[in-house]
């Protein structure tokens, strides 16, 4: 009897977790789009945080500007943000890829970086010893 129990319980579990809390909207974001949006709004939202004037500035209304890059309206964004927030791990998977992705865009900025910096550098350098060379060339002419 208990074992019955325990398992009409089980099945229980197991069936409400199966259930869709929210329906899939008619006009669902495909995942992998999503993630770019959410990786874009991001980047747009750190922007806003560190210079808002230059956007309004240039017109550039944050979130406008990512719903018209993707082609989406915000009803839309908003129907497909409920739905894969109703599924926690789908979602918790999905924003680990746009914080993977943040994470190569960062690492790449920064290796261009150190390749600029060192550009930059060498042609200092090289700056530096074509005026030592003129000004030992005049040194010995004035001789």
């Amino acid at each position: 009897m208990k074992q019955l129990f325990l398992l009409t319980i089980a099945l229980l579990l197991v069936s409400s977790c199966a259930e869709e809390l929210i329906k899939k909207p008619d006009n669902l974001i495909p995942e992998d789009k999503m993630v770019l949006i959410i990786r874009e709004m991001a980047i747009v939202n750190a922007a806003k945080a560190t210079n808002l004037s230059k956007l309004r500035e240039n017109g550039v209304e944050p979130t406008d500007f990512i719903f018209k890059k993707f082609e989406i309206d915000s009803a839309q964004f908003v129907d497909s943000d409920r739905y894969y927030a109703s599924k926690p791990l789908r979602y918790e998977n999905m924003y680990k890829k746009v914080e993977s992705n943040l994470e190569d865009q960062r690492l790449k900025l920064e290796a261009e970086k150190r390749v600029r910096d060192s550009l930059r550098v060498a042609e200092k350098t090289k700056e530096n010893i074509d005026i030592k060379k003129k000004d030992s060339v005049s040194t010995k002419v004035q001789k």
